[in-house]
């Protein structure tokens, strides 16, 4: 009876304190969370209280307002609340709850905390100390929890962990939950961490049904496996699912120890294929090269790369660069025949092959450069300018030292064809010429020191003699030579030495005695229009230069000729002239 008793009067004074309104002011002070700035024209739902154990008013606890303990549940809008205890301000619609606190919303996210204020105005709650919030697509921790149901958003400034179904966990200061639409917003420097890789950004937006995330400042998607391999932007996108990357600012792929930049690029990290498209640069800080073009691609799993539109590439030496341009380069690295801890990088170029160093310029239709070993092939059509001396052949293949930056010789390889002018200091027609099947050139200082022609060969070259004390240099002739090797050998400016190997025939002839066109081989082309003669030539077809006009000195020739002709027409027998009679 008493049980019965006591049940009926706490449902009285429940009942009591639900419809009458205290009529002193209860001290309440609330976050400013709580004050909605566009409050809800209709009338707020109160809260309902559902179950507790115990039920109290202290006086002196809680402003006088009501305590409910002990499996405390209260419902507003579809919510439940339970905690350990809960003061009901009913004048303010509000509530504290205190000790193993769970809001469940109506579309089943779930909120556990030590503390928790709710407010049935505003339907905005405020978790606090050991905050969980879990939905289908993952859980977050923090300390503290800012709930707002009408928007259906969560946020929190006090740093927090968010724990992925995906696997992946994010670490922030701050972030809004979109709980409808299952996006983040981070706020300031955020960390996303996956078993592949990890992103770190200043302002992240990610969509977490889709997998989409969104860069709003520096970013930076690093590779767990090879930390060395990231990309960087400042404005992108990046889709977990698929593994793409869209970056559109500022933006940077780093691969392999080399770096594609544009003004806009595409990375896929599970194909490690990636482009970019405007103002593309592919640097490779280990060569010391750069390749720049309008559109470029690169293969992280091949370690290799493309670049089109325009393209260029640029070797920096220490005292000099080397510029050339194509219509397209490919690089790519493979490992060292020798050593298989080693790779060799590889640079080839097609079609309109373009070169333009200090002291050397170069065509061709393509090239193959190994610059590791330093071996640099010029393909179809091969044409290669030293100071004032020109190679030709069918195919030309340059050896250089990388360590010391310099080229230790050259071979042509079919129909090699190498010309010197005489005296560059001159503007007279005349020219050292060296023809064979095949060519091997040595360079000291960088400048030609000897020329080897082996197969056919053939020169043209001119004979000076040199008076020791006076230094004059007189002219002797004109040096036809033919045999099977012929070994050349320049002194400063000067030709000064050719011996001819192996079934030698060699004519010497003064200049009255041989004429201007035999002091030409037939296919003689000195090409100055088509020689680079600054750096940006390489973007030419060919920069057209005015063909070099050389002064003709063949009057030596001409008058003994004249007197040849004079004395052959003197010594003719006469015919006698026959009379009639």
């Amino acid at each position: 009876m008493k049980i019965t008793f006591l049940l009926i009067l706490l449902l009285v004074v429940v009942r009591i304190f639900s419809q009458v309104a205290p009529t002193q002011n209860t001290g309440l002070v609330k976050d400013p969370f709580f004050n909605n700035p566009k409050p809800n024209t209709e009338a707020s739902k109160k809260v309902q209280h559902k179950h507790s154990d115990v039920f109290g008013i202290k006086q002196d606890k809680y402003e006088g307002n009501p305590v409910f303990s002990g499996n405390v549940v209260f419902e507003h809008q579809g919510s439940v609340l339970t905690a350990d205890e809960v003061v009901l301000y009913q004048k303010e619609n509000f509530l504290k709850a205190i000790g193993n606190v769970v809001l469940t919303t109506a579309d089943g996210n779930r909120i556990t905390a030590e503390e928790m204020e709710y407010d049935g105005n505003t339907e905005r709650g405020i978790a606090r100390r050991n905050v969980v919030l879990t939905d289908p697509k993952q859980t977050i921790k923090t300390e503290t929890l800012y709930y707002d149901k009408i928007p259906n958003t969560a946020y929190f400034n006090t740093g927090g962990t968010i724990y992925s179904n995906d696997g992946s966990v994010m670490y922030t200061k701050a972030a809004t939950y979109y709980l409808n639409t299952k996006m983040i917003d981070f706020i300031g420097r955020s960390n996303i961490e996956t078993d592949k890789y990890t992103i770190v950004s200043d302002n992240i937006k990610t969509n977490q049904t889709t997998g989409i995330s969104d860069f709003f400042g520096p970013t930076t998607i690093r590779a767990k496996e090879n930390p060395r391999n990231y990309v960087y932007t400042e404005l992108g996108t990046h889709n977990s699912k698929t593994g793409e990357s869209f970056l559109n600012k500022n933006s940077r792929i780093h691969y392999n120890d080399k770096i594609l930049t544009g003004d806009k690029l595409y990375f896929n990290r599970n194909t490690g294929f990636g482009k970019g498209n405007g103002n593309v640069t592919l640097d490779d800080p280990q060569q010391k090269r750069f390749i720049k073009g309008g559109y470029g691609e690169i293969y992280e799993k091949k370690d290799s790369a493309m670049v089109t539109d325009k393209p260029y590439a640029v070797k920096i030496l220490s005292k000099d660069s080397v510029y050339i341009s194509a219509e397209k380069f490919l690089t790519y690295q493979r490992p060292d025949s020798v050593n298989k801890l080693k790779k060799k990088s590889f640079l080839r170029a097609f079609k309109k092959v373009r070169i333009f160093k200090t002291n050397m310029q170069g065509r061709s239709d393509s090239l193959s450069f190994n610059e590791t070993d330093g071996e640099m092939h010029l393909i179809r059509k091969p044409i290669l300018w030293m100071g004032v001396k020109q190679v030709t052949g069918d195919e030309i293949r340059v050896y250089s030292n990388p360590e010391k930056e310099i080229t230790d010789s050259i071979r042509v390889l079919g129909n090699a064809f190498a010309i010197s002018k005489v005296d560059s200091l001159n503007m007279k027609d005349e020219f050292h010429q060296i023809k064979s099947k095949n060519m091997i050139v040595y360079l000291k200082d960088n400048a030609i020191d000897i020329a080897k022609a082996v197969g056919n060969a053939q020169a043209i070259n001119y004979a000076d003699d040199e008076n020791q004390k006076t230094h004059e240099i007189t002219r002797i002739g004109v040096a036809l030579s033919t045999c099977g090797e012929i070994a050349a050998q320049f002194l400063e400016r000067r030709l000064e030495v050719v011996d001819c190997n192996i079934g030698a025939n060699t004519d010497t002839y003064p200049m009255s005695l041989i004429s201007k066109e035999q002091r030409f081989f037939k296919d003689f082309n000195w090409n100055t229009k088509d020689r680079p003669q600054k750096w940006r030539d390489i973007f030419l077809d060919t920069p057209n230069y005015p063909e070099t006009v050389y002064q003709s000195d063949n009057s030596l020739f001409e008058r003994a000729d004249a007197e040849r002709k004079k004395l052959e027409e003197k010594n003719k027998p006469k015919t006698p002239i026959r009379v009639k009679k």
